[in-house]
């Protein structure tokens, strides 16, 4: 079964096409730019890549491109669009009617829709992914969505529910909901198969740390508390983002600076974290850059960073009453042997000890970095969010 994985934003669209006998990735890439003038397509296949501009009006136009890229010329890997099984897509939000992945039937799509309060800025880019998908291919071969928040719906009320009046939630669904549940799911399977056990008997905090980040507290194979919230933007410093800060901050800059709701929501989503408070860049590799050659704002920032995750380690392993391996992927978690020291730095109380040497070392799939004599694993695993989204889509096409 070859599965072809989506995920669509409101002017992009990325794509991987997988052999499922195997596991094995046939070709990826990316549209950018749909609905703006310039739109371009990459498509990589191997060590291969090639660029194209394309007009792409709407996201139809864009798979129909990827189609083409990936039936004919030199980055041809299939015979004929027909050679597509399936094709499975990333969806952020499902909020509490979504708990796990499923057949894309019409109704779903009117559920993806109203939840788009939810998720405004993605929501209604993952409907119009799934609209185009079987206008091009036709609605004979399946389409599976696969949801950020799924894997957190495990969580107990006592962990989701926020302390406002309970209509709040009765009414407009406010509660924690959580993000990058693919990601947690996946690394938090891998770990437990790399280390020999089943889900079910470990206590895993698992660290997705890159320009959005998250933490999840796995017990027993299922989320029991997670860092983000009701929206992306609770938990870590990130990029752009502040994550946690004190609820009267906003009222307060509204107040007193005159700022409006979408200007204050602008600040905190769009011009805080790394680049905020180091006011270099949202990109962390440019942030530690500055921060190595005495820029004392992007210290900070790292630092920050750094203290927050050992916070939230501490705190989840007390939740949880005990633990048995910290997982750290996604850009920075994968890429950030310093970082990585910072925040397992003073944790040998926990039993958390890390091999500096081991550490150093990048470019593996799985790197157990565990120190002599630790109690705790340390694993830094590389992601692979499009795989599990493919590994379900499989899955329930099979059923059918």
């Amino acid at each position: 079964m070859k599965v072809l994985v989506i995920n669509c934003g409101s002017s992009s669209l990325k794509y991987q096409l997988i052999d499922m006998e195997g596991e094995k990735v046939l070709c990826k890439g990316l549209c950018e730019r749909i609905g703006i003038e310039g739109s371009i397509i990459t498509h990589k296949v191997g060590g291969n890549k090639w660029v194209e501009t394309i007009p792409f009006p709407t996201h139809t136009e864009a798979f129909a491109a990827v189609v083409k890229m990936m039936t004919s010329g030199e980055g041809k890997v299939i015979d004929h669009m027909s050679d597509v099984s399936a094709i499975g897509h990333r969806v952020v939000h499902g909020g509490e009617k979504i708990k796990e992945s499923c057949l894309v039937t019409e109704d779903l799509i009117k559920t993806i829709e109203e939840l788009a309060p939810l998720a405004p800025l993605h929501n209604p880019a993952g409907v119009l992914g799934l609209r185009a998908a079987q206008e091009v291919f036709g609605k004979d071969v399946p389409n599976v969505a696969v949801f950020d928040t799924a894997f957190h719906s495990t969580m107990p009320a006592k962990a989701y529910m926020y302390a406002l009046p309970y209509e709040c939630y009765e009414k407009y669904g406010i509660r924690r909901y959580g993000f990058h549940g693919t990601s947690h799911r996946y690394v938090s399977k891998t770990a437990a198969q790399f280390l020999g056990k089943d889900p079910s008997e470990l206590k895993i905090v698992t660290c997705h740390l890159g320009n959005g980040s998250s933490i999840a507290a796995v017990d027993g194979g299922k989320v029991l508390d997670t860092s983000m919230g009701m929206t992306p933007l609770a938990g870590l410093i990130m990029g752009t983002r502040c994550g946690d800060l004190d609820p009267s901050i906003p009222g307060f800059l509204m107040n007193t600076a005159g700022m409006t709701a979408d200007e204050v929501d602008s600040l905190m989503n769009k011009k805080s974290g790394f680049l905020g408070v180091s006011g270099i860049s949202s990109d962390n590799r440019d942030v530690t850059e500055a921060a190595e050659n005495g820029n004392e704002r992007a210290h900070l920032a790292n630092e920050m960073l750094s203290y927050q995750i050992k916070k939230y380690i501490g705190g989840y392993a007390a939740a949880m009453g005990g633990l048995d391996c910290v997982v750290f992927c996604g850009g920075i978690g994968e890429n950030g042997p310093e970082l990585r020291s910072s925040v397992c730095s003073g944790l040998d109380f926990l039993g958390i000890k890390v091999n500096e040497e081991q550490n150093k070392i990048r470019g593996l799939d799985i790197n157990d970095i565990t120190g002599e004599d630790s109690r705790v694993k340390v694993l830094v695993i590389c992601t692979n969010e499009e795989l599990m989204i493919a590994r379900d889509t499989q899955e329930i096409v099979s059923a059918l």
